[in-house]
Parts: C-alpha cells; sequence; structure tokens
C-alpha cells in the first residue's frame, strides 16, 4: 500500500487487481452474445443489430475470408468510419486469426501507402465513399484483396438476393454478399491470447509511426479493468454513445471492447463532427455512458439548442475524457448539464489504451488524469533536467503491447526490464492521482487524433517558397491542441499566402493534420548544435496571447 498510495482511492467495488480469463478477444464477444442473445448489440441511425444477430453475421464473414484465401497471421486493414461493416469485420478478422490493421479512412492516399506497406497488409476491407482511393492504394501497394462497404443506414443480412447485377468476381469484393452466409460453414483455427490481434500505429518516442503489436491478451485485460472502473454502470443495461473513431485505439477499446464485454448497445455515430445527431441520440437513445474528448464536451456546452434547454441529456451516468487536457470549466459545465460524472483519464495506443482514470465515484481531482488501473503499476523516473517529483511515467500492467513492428531498437528502448517508457513526464501526488507535466515527444493531439509535427512539415516544406519550417501544438480550448506552422521564406518578397499553403497540405495529409494557424518568421531558433526549439516558439506565441 505505501508504494501504490492509489489502491485506497478506489471506488469500492473497484479490486486492486482482477483474474483474467483464458480468452482470446473475439471469445469475450460470443461470450456477451450468448449471455444477452435477445439485447441489441449495436444501433447504426434506425437500424438495430441484437447480439446473437451479429454473432451470426460475424460467423458468416469470417467464413467467407477463410473461403477467399485468408490465412491466421494476415494481416488486414479496415479503412472504414464508424458502421456496423467495422464492428463485423473487426471481430471476423480476429476470429479467423488475423491481425487488424484499423486505418483512418480520412486519410490521404500517402499517409495510408505508408501504412499498409509497413504492416504488410494483403487484404483492404474499406469504404466504398473511397473507392478510388483505395484502389489507387491496392495498385501501388500491390494488394490483390478489396472488399467494399457501403457504411449506409440499411441493414445487413444473412440473406443475400442476387439481383443479377453481381458477377464472381465483384461479388467478392462486395461486403453484403460475403457477409450474408453464402460461404458460410467453415471451420476456424483455434486462436490463443497470446497472438497478435491488433496493429496500431502511435507516434513512438521518436515521433515517427510505428506500428505497436496488442496481442488478444492486451486488449482483453484492458477491456476488463475498464470494466470493472465503470463502477456505476450496469450490465446488459448500458447505452453506449460510440463517436469517437474505431480506428482510433480510444474508441476501438473504450467504445466497443468494453461495451460488448458488459453487454451494452453500441450506439455508432459515423460524424464525431456533427454535433446535432449526437445530441439527437443522447436524447431518443437515452445514452447512459459517452466516451469522448474535450472537443466534443466543449462543442456541446456551446450548442445554442442546449443552452436554451432544448435536449435532456440527464440519462447520461458517465463519461472520460481522454487524448487532450480536460479544462475544469468544461467538465463543470457539461456535468451541470447531464448530472452525469465526467472524468479524466490517460492512455496511449503501446498500453491500448487506458492506464489512469479518475473514479467514477470518488474524488475527481482537476488536472489530473486519475488513479492507475487494477493490475497497472506505476514509476516516475526523475529527471536531472526536471524538479518537484516530476519525472517520465513509466507502467507495468498486462494491456502494455507486445512490442513495435520490426522495429527492435525502438522497443528495446520503450520497453525497458518490463516497464513501459510513455514518453510522458508526469508527478504523483501523496494520494496517488498522477499529473502530466509535458511530453516529451513533439507528438500533437487534435480532438484526440494524433498528429506527427515531422509529416506536417515535409508536406508545407514542398512548396518552393518556404525554407524552413517547425510545426507543434498549441493549447486550444476546444480540440486540446491546434496545429500551428511557423515558416522562414527563401525570399520575403514572395510571401506565399498562407490559405495555398492550407489547401496544398490537405492534398498531402488529412484535414485535422492541416495547420490552422500560420506564422511567418525569420529565423527558428535553435540549439548550438542546431536542434530545433520547438518548445521556445510555443512559449513565445503563448506569451504573446497573454498580452494581447
Amino acid at each position: 500500500m505505501k508504494d501504490q498510495p492509489w489502491l485506497k482511492h478506489y471506488d469500492p467495488e473497484v479490486p486492486a487487481h482482477l483474474e483474467y480469463p483464458n480468452l482470446s478477444l473475439h471469445e469475450l464477444f460470443f461470450k456477451s452474445a450468448e449471455k444477452y442473445a435477445s439485447h441489441i448489440c449495436m444501433r447504426y441511425g434506425a437500424v438495430e443489430y441484437g447480439y446473437s444477430e451479429t454473432s451470426l453475421l460475424i460467423r458468416n464473414f469470417a467464413s467467407s475470408l477463410i473461403r477467399l484465401g485468408l490465412k491466421p497471421g494476415e494481416r488486414i486493414g479496415l479503412v472504414l468510419p464508424n458502421c456496423p461493416e467495422f464492428v463485423i469485420a473487426y471481430y471476423a478478422c480476429l476470429l479467423l486469426g488475423a491481425v487488424v490493421v484499423p486505418l483512418n479512412p480520412v486519410y490521404t492516399l500517402n499517409e495510408l501507402e505508408l501504412q499498409v506497406r509497413k504492416t504488410q497488409i494483403c487484404l483492404i476491407i474499406g469504404w466504398q465513399k473511397r473507392e478510388e482511393l483505395l484502389r489507387q492504394l491496392a495498385a501501388k501497394s500491390g494488394i490483390s484483396k478489396l472488399i467494399f462497404c457501403k457504411g449506409e443506414y440499411q441493414k445487413l443480412s444473412n440473406r443475400f438476393v442476387d439481383d443479377g447485377d453481381l458477377t464472381k468476381k465483384n461479388k467478392e469484393k462486395s461486403f453484403d454478399y460475403l457477409v450474408a452466409g453464402i460461404n458460410a460453414g467453415a471451420d476456424f483455427p483455434r486462436v490463443t491470447q497470446d497472438q497478435p490481434a491488433v496493429f496500431q500505429f502511435s507516434g513512438g518516442t521518436t515521433g515517427t509511426p510505428k506500428a505497436a503489436v496488442a496481442l488478444h491478451r492486451n486488449i482483453m485485460a484492458n477491456a476488463l479493468q475498464f470494466k470493472t472502473w465503470l463502477s456505476t454502470l450496469e450490465e446488459g443495461g448500458e447505452q453506449f454513445l460510440t463517436v469517437i473513431p474505431l480506428s482510433h485505439v480510444y474508441g476501438m477499446v473504450i467504445g466497443l471492447n468494453v461495451g460488448i464485454t458488459m453487454g451494452a448497445t453500441i450506439n455508432l455515430i459515423q460524424d464525431a463532427r456533427d454535433t446535432q445527431i449526437i445530441l439527437d441520440t443522447i436524447q431518443r437513445k437515452r445514452i447512459t455512458f459517452f466516451p469522448g474528448v474535450p472537443a466534443m464536451y466543449h462543442a456541446i456546452n456551446q450548442n445554442p439548442s442546449v443552452v436554451a434547454g432544448q435536449y435532456d441529456l440527464r440519462t447520461i451516468k458517465a463519461c472520460i475524457s481522454g487524448s487532450a487536457p480536460l479544462l475544469p470549466e468544461i467538465r463543470a459545465k457539461f456535468e451541470s448539464l447531464t448530472g452525469g460524472k465526467m472524468v479524466e483519464g490517460y492512455g496511449l495506443s503501446e498500453a491500448p489504451t487506458a492506464t489512469h482514470c479518475n473514479p467514477i465515484q470518488g474524488e475527481n481531482r482537476n488536472g489530473s488524469i486519475g488513479l492507475p488501473l487494477p493490475d497497472v503499476d506505476v514509476r516516475i523516473k526523475i529527471s536531472e533536467e526536471h524538479s518537484n517529483g516530476i519525472g517520465e511515467l513509466l507502467i507495468k500492467s498486462p494491456q502494455v503491447m507486445s512490442h513495435y513492428l520490426e522495429e527492435e531498437e525502438e522497443t528495446r528502448k520503450t520497453i525497458v526490464d518490463g516497464w513501459l517508457r510513455t514518453g510522458d513526464f508526469a508527478r504523483m501526488d501523496k494520494d496517488g492521482y498522477f499529473y502530466l507535466a509535458g511530453r516529451k515527444k513533439d507528438l500533437i493531439k487534435v480532438g484526440g487524433f494524433q498528429v506527427w509535427p515531422r509529416e506536417v512539415e515535409e508536406a508545407i516544406a514542398k512548396n518552393e517558397t518556404v525554407r524552413e519550417v517547425v510545426v507543434a501544438g498549441i493549447p486550444d480550448l476546444a480540440r486540446g491542441e491546434r496545429v500551428k506552422a511557423w515558416i522562414v521564406l527563401q525570399d520575403e518578397a514572395n510571401r506565399p499566402d498562407p490559405e495555398k499553403i492550407r489547401e496544398a497540405c490537405a492534398n498531402e495529409i488529412a484535414y485535422f493534420k492541416v495547420p490552422g494557424e500560420i506564422e511567418f518568421i525569420n529565423e527558428i531558433p535553435k540549439t548550438p548544435v542546431g536542434k530545433t526549439l520547438r518548445r521556445e516558439l510555443v512559449r513565445r506565441d503563448l506569451e504573446k496571447e497573454d498580452r494581447e
């Protein structure tokens, strides 16, 4: 207890240690499907799927993938928004022993190609809305298998009616056909919890994208930890609002797997920026649990209809805020609107996903990422450059990843004697509550999405008027951080229009990575050895804002 003071601040229902069953991740789904067969598993607009029905569709689709030649251990890319097809494909891939590689459906061709090549994907299950881009991606990456999903608000069926328009070739590329049970009856391989389940991209410790290898046991452990932590929720009776993208580890674990383990209904929202749909869903479906990011809660707080009292949001029991710092004023206002408890947590792709969280019933401390979850041990590695108990946050827990894919040196630097070096600096108070003090990485988090400065800088540097560029994150009330670029020009007399630079960036990188602000400067601050001082630029920017 002396070394883990946080344990005495757990909610009474939360134990210090959990028992983890010898199950793979998809077996957790089927266990819930058997227990809650008649319950609604997921809802997408007005379309609903029961647990038993979803279970059948998963088995059908997995059978079809086996008939198409997919084998255990192969990597399958999911380029899909939040929709039923993602959920079905996700568990089907795990059932056949494949590795799921979730990819952001708004990424550009260049971004997707980098990740596809890194993970050696052999099949893409993608959004039909991006069919042209995905066909280009397949051609450039040597992928011969493509399956397209409509992602529409129409129910999938285990009975496929052939209207005569589908040839054998394009039937194999139709999700609707493959999920319908035409090829059902395949034998599924035995999948253990020590096999890879997901390759999730992360910034690593050097700020460049790396694929964190999560085993079935890692994700299962985190799902069960968080299920236990949500002490005010009841099995078989909750309504989850899953608006965090399932392609993001936060959405995949907290928005999907945690809900499945407790037999909840997963209400899928495709566009996280559509506040109107979010509000309508909360009220009509009586949402009880809403994991999100500060930007989402801030948008609801400011919505004119909410301010006017036109929505009843008081069915919400709990909200978990992650991926960006939660400001006290956002939390206080949202709690006053809903009567629910909003708590800040912390996680990372290397420990998919959560490791810390404030208690659901106990004290919620402003500015704190909370207490370590059950079976999560934590150390603070004090460094000479910091004082007041601040040091690098080290974690040892059952959800820590196995390794980085094909990155032996980076893995050795990141996992040392079983301890995950997070790259984040933190401190712990006397009661075991943790507080982040800053990031060792230069990673920027915009509304929960990861942005690596280097890839933004490379996109901007393609402009011939640019001599040097530095990109960093600036604190932002609504989104956690915003992307800003500082540019030194080749010729100050030939200054380009900042909007033109942003438009060019949009062709290279996803919309949320495009700098919202561009500043032209004469010189970029550097150390005597030439290392760019990003923090100095950020400091100057914040001081300027304070003066204004």
